[in-house]
């Protein structure tokens, strides 16, 4: 079982945002996690860093050019996980479907197990 997936939608967004910061996907990455915080405890959180802050520990996930890392604390909160964008009507961006997390707050930003 992949660490996470990540929806082509998802992908095509991250990989625009990269760009449109000015920065490379030959010299950065996007890194997920999870920490201590939000209205059920966990929440998650995504940055974009440079390549040679990769940490020998973390897991690293090559999709095509883009490289998403993360660290081992979040690995396992993470496992199964499902990164996907929406577009519609509710507007919500980026959306996070974990199969681990037993409740979640009401706008999805974060959970509990």
């Amino acid at each position: 079982m992949s660490v996470i997936t990540i929806t082509d939608k998802a992908k095509n967004k991250i990989v625009e945002t990269i760009q449109d910061e000015g920065k490379s996907l030959d010299t950065h990455h996007l890194r997920v996690g999870v920490m201590s915080g939000g209205c059920s405890g966990l929440q998650y959180f995504m940055d974009f860093g440079s390549k040679s802050d990769v940490d020998p520990t973390d897991e690293i996930i090559n999709l095509d050019e883009l490289q998403v890392v993360v660290d081992k604390k979040s690995y396992f909160y993470l496992l199964g996980s499902q990164l996907d964008f929406s577009t519609g009507l509710n507007g919500k961006g980026f959306e996070w479907s974990n199969p681990q997390a037993a409740r979640s707050c009401g706008c999805g930003e974060s959970f509990s197990l």
